[in-house]
């Protein structure tokens, strides 16, 4: 029996008015479920408790959802360095004043670890002279993962794992794990097979031995197995790409539009290796403008229930690693088969979109075509054209110079028509790290949004939204790409925080005012303050089937259509379009919808952890040689023990413990986000750049300490008289902080790309 089968069958028996509750052995065997369906029993109610449908009573009984006792709730649970812990519960169910995290002290966390799915059960207790919400984990219902990755050592004659981060606060014990050949200071991967709790141990196997950290490749290892990132694609999906490529021959079917007579160009970065998003344009008789967006057709050869799309719908979307990317298709299919290479006929799903001459959409028309790109672009490329077209007359065929030409002016228009509907524009630029040839750092730089990236992204935009409104106007389900509104409170505590910035505003839970404060404080020494603090206020874009609109963009209908190469979403709306197509509709399934909703966002967000873990791990090695090294950094956090930055030209966290601030006494705000000084105009806030040292660093905590020297010179709250590390405290530092077992090396380093893949542009 199929999983929705069997959660049809459970919900519809646990809600008969006869029922008595039951554990779930006992529910499969009233049900007369075979053997192997009895088995998936437990896992099936697990996840109808999490989804809302059922729920659990006393003794772990299964009970209809509409006897949940009003304080159990399902939820994330994330635990604390000190070991107490907080449960972020699911919207599903809880009433809105119940939807905030709860704390859940040590004693009651049972062996929960960060990311699992718990039901908590809520009472009320006295935290920091307040009554607030406080939680005990009673049932988890879903572990995150059973592999770890750690540090061996022996103590004594046995073995032991220690696990950085916040999940174990002492050694897992291994035992014997001679049989691996593992060494002390080895990084390992450990599974699980008891988690610890109050007053019990953990225990865990190891599986396998990474090898050393700071030896090529081991850190890139240790954070593709922590985070269970795919590696290798089985040989069922690569034996499918191959029958792909082999029955592939460029010809153009019945049934598909042949559009390789079209001027059709791409613009990528320098090392994408694959190329699924194609434009073009011209204008009409009519004054109108034909805005033609070409985007890879990877449903053609990655059909539904085949070993390529098990494996596709499984991971998700691509992993863009700092020295690699983990793709989410077999490279035959994804840099040759359906990637848009100049010169070749290509497959396309594409949508035709017309515009006034003022940028208004008045009619949207998706086929099936195949292509021919007449030109590849780079970004850098597309800028100088921009600069000095003139030149570029002799390097291009005349309709595709022209073609360039009018991109970049329909572009601007719909960036002017978006800007004005509401859109949201943050500017946080992103840095990006260079490596050598081992992987290790060399230094970093800036990703500048420049205007050849903005006209890619407006004709993308664009596309989504308009083949989002085709389906919607269809009365169909499907998945798109949600941006919830911010929540009413942290956009009222935005506003003041805002206002104690010295910016008059009125409330900021209209976005149009949101919108100009960030015009306001664009190119101002506030600008990054405003920024950080309008990001912290937004919740997380995902995946689902309702109607919740995209804030950021002010779209009421927006999916994700134009990546199907790296995102499954994207592939799901293909489909949907390829159904139509041939004369049919597709189902209406909104369970299925929000089940591959919540499945892709989870991948999303691994994805993103992971590359912001590896990029980290990198870091701290680089800065583990260079205790003392005084950097510019900016306030990302402030918290009541200190303030959290990152370094601007090198994006490294860490923390400046309020302790080493001994100018002054400092007080936590956390409305505006500030430690404040009893000294006049003596703050730390949100934004605020700093002059700090790199005071120490812990490669197995995978922590990073800074000593505050002095403020920047741009920053807001640039000051006289602040402390400062004077050269004896640096070179105490130096002696002080080296990283555990890193040599220094002063070996030439050779700079190489970082990983040859297109980032997929995640509105």
């Amino acid at each position: 029996m199929n999983e929705p089968d069997l959660e049809q069958r459970i919900v519809e028996f646990v809600n008969r008015p006869n029922y008595h509750p039951l554990k779930p052995r006992g529910i499969a065997k009233q049900l007369r479920l075979s053997e192997e369906d009895t088995r998936d029993v437990r896992k099936v109610v697990k996840r109808l408790v999490r989804k809302g449908q059922l729920c659990y009573g006393t003794k772990h009984l299964v009970q209809p959802a509409s006897r949940k006792p009003r304080n159990q709730l399902v939820g994330m649970f994330q635990r604390a360095q000190g070991g107490f812990g907080f449960v972020r519960p699911t919207t599903d169910g809880a009433p809105p004043e119940r939807r905030h995290d709860i704390f859940v002290p040590e004693e009651n966390t049972r062996n929960a670890a960060n990311g699992d799915t718990v039901v908590v059960k809520v009472t009320r207790v006295q935290r920091h002279g307040q009554q607030r919400s406080a939680g005990e984990i009673i049932d988890i219902l879903e572990r995150y993962t059973h592999q770890f990755v750690g540090t061996y050592e022996m103590v004594g004659e046995v073995g032991m794992v220690t696990v950085p981060g916040k999940n174990f606060q002492h050694p897992i014990l291994v035992g014997d794990a001679g049989s691996k050949g593992v060494e002390p200071g080895d990084k390992v991967v450990i599974e699980m097979v008891k988690f610890p709790s109050l007053g019990s141990d953990g225990e865990a196997a190891i599986t396998e031995v990474l090898g050393k950290f700071g030896q090529p490749g081991v850190d890139t290892l240790m954070v593709v197995r922590e985070f269970g990132l795919p590696d290798e694609f089985p040989d069922d999906v690569l034996e499918d790409a191959r029958q792909e490529a082999e029955a592939f021959d460029e010809s153009i079917a019945d049934g598909r539009v042949d559009l390789t007579d079209l001027t059709v160009v791409t613009i990528d970065p320098k090392d994408a290796r694959d190329f699924d998003d194609a434009v073009s344009l011209e204008r009409l008789d009519n004054g109108h403008w034909k805005l033609g967006v070409h985007i890879a057709d990877v449903a053609h050869f990655v059909r539904p229930k085949t070993a390529l799309d098990r494996e596709a719908r499984n991971r998700a979307t691509s992993v863009y690693l700092p020295d690699r990317v983990i793709p989410m298709l077999p490279e035959a299919i994804s840099n040759n088969l359906a990637s848009l290479q100049p010169d070749r006929v290509r497959y396309t799903k594409s949508a035709f979109i017309e515009l006034t001459a003022d940028g208004a959409r008045v009619a949207t028309e998706t086929v099936s075509g195949a292509i021919r790109s007449r030109h590849r672009f780079n970004y850098e490329e597309v800028d100088d054209y921009l600069e000095d077209a003139e030149p570029w007359k002799d390097k291009l065929e005349p309709d595709v110079h022209r073609l360039v030409g009018e991109m970049h002016e329909l572009a601007m228009i719909l960036r002017k028509r978006r800007m004005a509907g509401g859109s949201l524009e943050l500017s946080m630029p992103e840095v990006k790290l260079e490596l050598d040839r081992k992987g290790d750092v060399v230094g970093a730089k800036l990703s500048v949004n420049t205007e050849s990236h903005q006209t890619i992204e407006e004709f993308m935009l664009a596309a989504n939204e308009a083949v989002a409104e085709k389906l919607a106007d269809l009365e169909l389900l499907f998945l798109r790409r949600l941006h919830p509104s911010p929540d009413q409170r942290k956009l009222k505590t935005l506003t003041e925080f805002i206002r104690h910035l010295g910016f008059e505003c009125e409330s900021l839970e209209s976005r149009f005012e949101i919108k100009r404060v960030l015009e306001e404080a664009a190119d101002t020494s506030q600008q990054r303050a405003v920024n950080y603090a309008v990001l912290r206020s937004m919740k997380k874009a995902v995946y689902g089937p309702d109607e919740d609109g995209h804030f950021a963009l002010a779209s009421d209908c927006y999916c994700h259509f134009t990546s199907p190469i790296r995102r499954y979403p994207d592939l799901t709306i293909h489909r949907m379009l390829q159904t139509l197509f041939e004369g049919g509709r597709p189902p209406n399934d909104r369970g299925w919808l929000i089940q591959t909703g919540d499945h892709c966002s989870e991948r999303e967000q691994r994805a993103e952890s992971a590359e912001r873990e590896l990029t980290k791990l990198k870091l701290l090695r680089h800065l583990s040689e260079r205790i003392g090294q005084e950097m510019t950094v900016v306030i990302t956090g402030v918290e009541k023990f200190g303030i959290f930055v990152q370094g601007v030209d090198l994006p490294a966290e860490g923390l400046i413990h309020i302790d080493s601030l001994e100018d002054d006494h400092y007080d936590f705000d956390e409305t505006t986000y500030s430690l404040v000084g009893r000294r006049e105009d003596n703050t730390f806030q949100l934004g605020d750049r700093l002059v700090a040292a790199v005071a120490n660093v812990d490669l197995d905590q995978r922590e990073l300490d800074y000593q505050f020297v002095r403020r920047d010179g741009a920053s807001r709250s640039a000051g006289k008289g602040q402390p400062s590390v004077r050269r004896d405290q640096t070179n105490k530092l130096q002696r002080k902080g080296k990283g555990k077992g890193e040599k220094k090396g002063n070996e030439k380093k050779r700079k190489t790309k970082s990983g040859g893949g297109k980032r997929p542009r995640q509105r």
